[in-house]
């Protein structure tokens, strides 16, 4: 499995964490900040696609939820493309999500003690320990509701992850690096195939697809979409016969789809 998702709340450590373990494997590690900058190629603000991933929608602004919808395609395209070749550590608390129907990903959960937490926020920002508590529980906030509104579920969820580390008690970052490198390295059920590949790259092609949509027809009633190959198939509702010639137009011009399946 040589695409780990490693989802951290602040001052969590797990941007030490994925460095460490990107070095020991001999992988790329990339963050938040290299989705932004790749899915800011199409000519949206970096800024709002950051903020996009850090504040919770609106229940009662459509206009915001509509952007959120844009823009999270854009950002899982963009994510989907980096990780597709393989040998990547992404670390960023929404990777798991963007990356959901995505397989092979090894999805990892970093939390920490409070006690750790706030020596970490005090040491980096300078903050009283008052400061501190507030600004991570004001963070962890935005985390969940933003979590629930887009995906419907709880980010701190152990279902969600493959694996839990709890750092500061048995293990600091070094030590769960190499725990986690010696599995990758040793156990073949983790083991990047030819057929996990193709899975990356299918995944990778429908999500291009999802974010050429979101920005052209953003109105078109999309279900789902998937591809394998060169060939895109798109579930689109029953009552949004209107859209049909302009997804299969738009989906066409995205590189790489030879053929467009539209189904109902």
């Amino acid at each position: 499995m040589s695409v780990i998702a490693i989802s951290k709340g602040s001052f969590l450590g797990g941007e030490l964490l994925a460095e460490s373990l990107a070095k020991k494997l001999g992988y790329r590690c990339i963050d938040r900040e290299v989705i932004v900058e790749k899915a800011a190629v199409a000519g949206v603000d970096p800024q709002r696609l950051r903020e996009t991933l850090l504040k919770p929608p609106s229940l009662f602004d459509r206009l915001i939820a509509y952007h959120k919808y844009v823009y999270l395609s854009m950002l899982q395209a963009a994510l989907a493309n980096q990780v597709k070749g393989g040998k990547v550590v992404y670390h960023g608390y929404v990777g798991h999500l963007l990356l959901s129907d995505a397989s092979p990903i090894f999805r990892i959960r970093i939390i920490a003690s409070v006690d750790l937490r706030l020596k970490l926020a005090q040491e980096r920002l300078g903050l009283t320990r008052k400061a501190a508590a507030a600004h991570i529980y004001k963070a962890d906030q935005q985390r969940k509701k933003w979590t629930y509104a887009l995906y419907g579920v709880d980010w701190e969820d152990p279902s969600l992850y493959d694996m839990v580390f709890n750092l500061g008690r048995l293990l600091n970052v070094e030590e769960a690096s190499t725990i986690i490198a010696s599995m990758v390295k040793e156990h073949s059920c983790f083991d990047f195939t030819p057929e996990h590949q193709t899975a990356l790259r299918d995944f990778a092609l429908a999500s291009d697809v999802r974010a050429c949509l979101a920005m052209e027809i953003p109105a078109a009633k999309v279900k789902e979409i998937k591809a394998k190959g060169d060939v895109v198939s798109i579930w689109m509702t029953s009552d949004d016969l209107e859209h049909v010639d302009d997804v299969r137009q738009v989906a066409r011009t995205v590189p790489g789809v030879a053929r467009i399946d539209v189904k109902y």
